[in-house]
């Protein structure tokens, strides 16, 4: 046989003739599931049944370092919904040779010698009888519902029959990752050994202990663990799920929903038809746009920051040993506390020993209730703490192989901090601000050598969120952006890199955003409306929600700066309607966010937050006429556009950058796969249009001007 994707080989065992199947796709480093696979697997399906009554039993095996890594995720990316039919059949094909293979009536053993995550897990779930190396790197699972797809290769049946509908729950329906313990725990996998090599010669004594083997679901006697629908427990609490599905995705997410209906559905009916109603739901999925759409940005765009696509080539990596920061405010003591959890060495200063102590102690607030809870244990809460020396003497920051400087938004203040600091560093080092908003190359002014000044701009919570934005200023070398890169993923994070200019990306365009809806509010759409059309579309929280939390007098102190920089410039600034209106909220109402006691919202002590109800007075017009559609619109179209001018302005150079930062960084909604996938998704021309439409009714703010519109189609991704 002539086979590319896998090999046949039959050899004399002391138990008798063992067939093995060993996947090793050529011309890759994993193996997965493309067409020539399952024409493959189709081809030594057919020659097992040929050789079964002289063989003894199966191995499956794998020549790559990971077993099977799943589905071909390009294929997924080419399809249009006229494919569905042509998918099912593909997965139904598939399933039909699994099938074969495990009703042989011979013992079949999966070798899982490296990670197996869904269409790979499902692969060794054909095996009766699956032993794992216990290897802690080795990952199981299927993660299927983080692309918009769901495991319709067998998972859910086989999962749902082996574990019963709760038990499978937090793995199908939260697409919980695990090692080698926990599958043996779960029964996943039967047994685990000490290396690679001593999988085959288990899986032969195996073999020779069970000459006969089936799946456990297939036996006469089988009852699903826990009950099936009809049981009166299972059948109260499948009741109310979907419910609560609805009010966590908003109906955005199709892939939940197929998968709890597979589930519930599949545990109701024979093992082939729950596989059947599994390939129904997956086929539509992969068809459809939301799994394109994710598949794009969680897989493809992912893995190009893991990468280092964006990092500069043919720069040495770099690993931190100790790190300076100055403030050891909110910010500062977050990002002492990402450090000092990932082992660097770390120095936090402050104006005073006292206030630098306190951003210290914010590393105890987090760790704490871990160690009460016996998720960490003392000695290492200590030697996390002990790794973060708290000071108000610059001295101490001597031999830093990087400072970063994460004081007040004051141009003044961040120049005097960085030429008392700088001199400190080690021979080689660089220097960072952790500004949101002013431009780097300005700041770099201040530096003694600007080519080593960068922005490294982390987000809040810094604990909690993943991104960090990279500002490559002016004269800022390429040396220094790979340095930041390490120094970013050595904190476990995830780095976009942009040019310079003011707001950068994530800060420019989230600004976008609120300041939409803050306009809104201000042509007199109700802010409850406003808020909840927000949040239905995807959105973590609404416009002006983000706006108190931020401090609606910081909106306001950027914009005096950024009028302050025009002036300076011999220019003005022609401030939006929603920067008016905050600004009117703040100087004239003295309304200033949620940390000076209220906003767009009130707090009160021990109760839910709700909208100001001065808001009706001063601002709702009930004769303006609006649609939710509109208003959700303008909220995504408006990040949008202004994610594809910071491409045609060399602001973003890449489309992965600006994915992965807005969903990230600002919280674009993720079934969208990001800015730019929002745009590709629908379709460049309806997009374009609908942003002509916009801009006639709402403003300048969503008009596409021809070099945006080519960049657009310049960036365009291709699969």
């Amino acid at each position: 046989m002539q086979l590319k994707t896998l090999r046949y080989d039959v050899a004399d065992e002391p138990v008798g003739r063992v067939a093995t199947i060993t996947f090793d796709e050529q011309g890759s480093p994993v193996n997965t599931m493309c067409l020539q696979w399952q024409d493959d697997l189709q081809a030594v399906t057919e020659q097992v049944l040929k050789d079964k009554d002289q063989l003894k039993g199966l191995i499956l095996a794998s020549a790559k370092k990971t077993f099977f890594a799943g589905a071909d995720l390009k294929g997924v990316m080419r399809m249009t919904e006229a494919d569905a039919p042509r998918v099912y059949a593909e997965i139904e094909r598939i399933k039909k040779n699994f099938r074969t293979l495990e009703t042989l009536g011979i013992p079949v053993v999966s070798c899982i010698n490296g990670s197996a995550l869904g269409g790979g897990m499902e692969t060794a779930l054909v095996g009766h009888h699956r032993i794992a190396v216990d290897d802690p790197r080795l990952q199981l699972g299927l993660p299927e519902l983080t692309l918009g797809l769901i495991p319709g290769g067998t998972g859910i049946t086989k999962f749902t029959r082996l574990l019963g509908l709760m038990g499978a729950q937090p793995y199908i329906m939260e697409s919980r990752l695990f090692g080698p313990h926990e599958a043996l725990k779960i029964g996943v996998v039967h047994e685990l050994v000490g290396s690679e090599g001593d999988l085959r010669p288990r899986a032969l004594a195996w073999i020779a202990e069970h000459p006969q083997a089936q799946h456990l679901w297939d036996a006469k006697d089988y009852r699903m663990p826990g009950g099936t629908p009809a049981n009166p427990k299972i059948a109260g609490a499948l009741t109310v799920a979907p419910a609560m599905l609805k009010m966590k995705t908003r109906g955005r997410y199709p892939a939940p929903e197929a998968a709890l209906a597979a589930m519930a559905e599949g545990a109701q009916v024979d093992y082939d038809t729950a596989t059947r109603i599994e390939s129904r739901y997956l086929a539509s999925l992969m068809a459809g746009p939301v799994a394109k759409n994710m598949v794009n940005t969680f897989f493809f765009n992912l893995n190009a920051i893991k990468a280092g696509q964006s990092r500069p080539r043919d720069v040495p990596r770099f690993k931190p040993q100790k790190v300076g920061i100055l403030g050891a405010g909110m910010m500062g003591a977050g990002i002492a506390y990402a450090q000092a959890s990932r082992g660097i060495a770390t120095v936090l200063k402050d104006v005073s020993p006292d206030k630098a102590e306190h951003g210290k102690a914010y590393s105890r607030k987090i760790t704490q209730p871990r160690v009460e809870k016996g998720r960490m244990n003392p000695h290492d809460q200590q030697a996390l703490l002990n790794r973060i020396t708290p000071t108000a003497d610059a001295a101490a920051l001597k031999g830093c192989d990087l400072i970063i400087e994460a004081v007040f938004e004051q141009r003044d203040l961040k120049a005097q901090v960085t030429k008392e600091a700088e001199p400190m560093l080690a021979e080689g080092g660089f220097f960072a601000s952790n500004t949101s908003t002013l431009p780097i190359s300005g700041l770099a002014q201040a530096s003694g050598r600007p080519e080593k000044f960068v922005g490294i701009h982390f987000f809040s919570p810094v604990d909690k969120m993943k991104l960090v934005e990279i500002i490559r200023g002016r004269q800022t070398d390429d040396e220094t952006v790979a340095r930041a890169y390490d120094y970013v993923q050595a904190l476990g994070k995830l780095p976009i890199v942009v040019n310079d200019a003011r707001g950068f990306y994530t800060s420019r365009t989230f600004g976008t955003y609120v300041m939409e809806g803050a306009a809104m509010l201000g042509e007199g759409i109700p802010a409850a409306v406003i808020e909840n059309a927000a949040v239905q579309i995807g959105l973590p929280v609404g416009p002006l929600a983000v706006l108190d939390e931020t401090a609606l007098s910081l909106s306001v102190h950027v914009l005096d700066q950024t009028r302050a920089d025009f002036a300076a410039e011999g220019k003005t600034y022609q401030a939006t309607p929603g920067e008016l209106l905050v600004e009117r909220m703040v100087k004239e109402l003295k309304r200033y966010g949620r940390a000076a006691g209220g906003g767009f919202y009130d707090y009160p002590a021990g109760e839910k937050k709700h909208l100001w109800p001065e808001l009706k007075t001063l601002f709702e017009k009930p004769g303006v006429s609006w649609t939710v559609q509109d208003i959700q619109d303008r909220l995504l179209y408006r990040q949008s556009v202004e994610t594809a001018r910071c491409l045609a302005e060399n602001v973003l150079t890449s489309v992965h950058d600006a994915n992965i930062g807005s969903i990230f960084g600002i919280g674009f909604p993720a079934w969208t796969g990001g800015a730019m996938q929002f745009v590709y998704g629908q379709g460049i021309d309806k997009f374009e249009q609908r942003c002509a439409e916009l801009a006639a009714k709402f403003g300048a703010g969503f008009a596409l001007t021809d070099e945006v519109k080519a960049a657009i189609r310049k960036h365009q991704p291709r699969y």
